[in-house]
């Protein structure tokens, strides 16, 4: 589980089949055979740690599904570490399971995002939404997107500060939203109770007499 704040602006270092070696210093420390680190947002497990690296598996599925496809070495890339249990919530609650790439259609501060419109539900105004691993919030939804105010520190210590037009960017909308409306869909679908077409209630053990 991670927050969406961003720890440090690591470099790929190399890219050889499914290894993804990563150049960075902040979140090797503590770091272990087996712990998460976000890259772009995408949730990756340490294999191999080094002095100033540390390397990944990934898979094809996800690099075909993120923009972790499109790295190549000297890229700059977000990093996090996972939440601790006493850390300050700064962001919002971001699992690291890109639901899918974007593109940005004009660059910060006044950035705009273009996605697939079958997440366009779960985009609100104020809402959150997570960009490359990075916790925004909406300005305001559009008709195939959302608009995001960025802040010279967020431009700086991230990779906002360099996407342009055209640039993909992973995207993770809120966890919350979703689960807000798998719960609700079975009560929209339900029948009214005094819908005359609504199946009669089955009386027996527990049930109506």
């Amino acid at each position: 589980m991670f927050t969406g704040i961003v720890e440090e602006l690591g470099t790929v270092a190399s890219r050889d089949g499914m290894k993804l070696r990563i150049a960075a210093t902040t979140v090797t420390e503590g770091a272990a055979i087996g712990d998460s680190i976000a890259v772009n947002g995408c949730c990756l497990t340490v294999v191999v740690l080094g002095e100033g690296w540390w390397e990944a598996d990934v898979t094809d599925e996800s690099y075909a599904r993120t923009n972790l496809g499109d790295l190549r070495p000297g890229d700059p890339v977000n990093l996090e570490r996972p939440v601790r249990v006493e850390d300050r919530l700064g962001g919002h609650i971001v699992q690291g399971h890109v639901d899918a790439v974007g593109e940005v259609v004009e660059p910060a501060p006044d950035l705009r995002i273009r996605m697939p419109q079958d997440l366009l539900r779960y985009v609100v105004a104020k809402g959150s939404v997570a960009v490359d691993g990075i916790s925004l919030t909406v300005v305001e939804p559009t008709d195939d997107g959302f608009t995001v105010a960025v802040i010279p520190h967020t431009a700086a210590v991230t990779t906002l500060g360099s996407a342009g037009p055209g640039h993909r960017v992973n995207l993770e909308v809120d966890i919350m939203a979703k689960h807000v409306e798998r719960l609700l869909a079975a009560h929209l679908a339900a029948p009214a109770a005094d819908d005359p077409s609504a199946p009669a209630a089955l009386s027996g053990p527990g049930g109506p007499t």
